[in-house]
């Protein structure tokens, strides 16, 4: 039974997204910040759990990435209509996300099986989409003052690396696709 332990966790945090948009939609980002921090601390304890106790499984692993985006999504989208983040902003992030894994199933169903890694640039780009709303947050909370230059510099980092993890998960696995596509044709020649 404890073996779906970070599951359960992992669920916790999928059912998590809609309190905190809720919490950025009504301004009250105190508590959204909590709910963030939950999330956050959710994640490092069922990815540590997994992996220290071998607890690890095949829905945990599909389960976790998604949980993590859609907090991420939620948060941009709902910053984004609370008016405090540019609309381009969230739909740079959420394209993003879409477009990774319209690719990752077109990829699947007519190349082959799809066990990415994500990149360097994607886990760089992660981090710094998560540490961004977490300053959001905390600056929208009154706990730190962001000057206006910083802050927009703050989003041109964020946009800037998101669409180049974008650009490079399309060249790279474009890439990929047409060398396999290539590989079968050959063997069938």
């Amino acid at each position: 039974m404890l073996r779906h332990l970070p599951n359960l966790i992992t669920a916790l945090r999928l059912v998590l997204v809609v309190p905190l948009c809720h919490l950025i939609a009504t301004g009250r980002y105190e508590s959204a910040l909590l709910v963030t921090a939950i999330a956050g601390f959710s994640d490092a304890l069922d990815g540590y759990l997994a992996k220290r106790f071998g607890w690890t499984t095949w829905i945990g692993g599909m389960l976790d990435p998604i949980a993590d985006k859609l907090m991420l999504m939620a948060a941009f989208v709902s910053l984004a209509f609370a008016g405090v983040l540019p609309i381009w902003m969230a739909v740079l992030v959420v394209g993003r996300d879409l477009a990774i894994v319209v690719g990752a199933i077109a990829y699947h169903n007519l190349v082959g099986r799809f066990d990415a890694e994500p990149s360097r640039i994607s886990k760089l780009t992660t981090v710094v989409q998560i540490v961004f709303v977490l300053a959001e947050l905390l600056r929208l909370s009154q706990w730190i003052e962001v000057p206006a230059p910083l802050h927009q510099a703050m989003i041109g980092v964020v946009a800037l690396l998101t669409l180049a993890s974008g650009v490079h998960y399309i060249g790279v696995w474009g890439a990929r696709a047409r060398h396999e596509v290539a590989l079968r044709r050959k063997s069938k020649a």
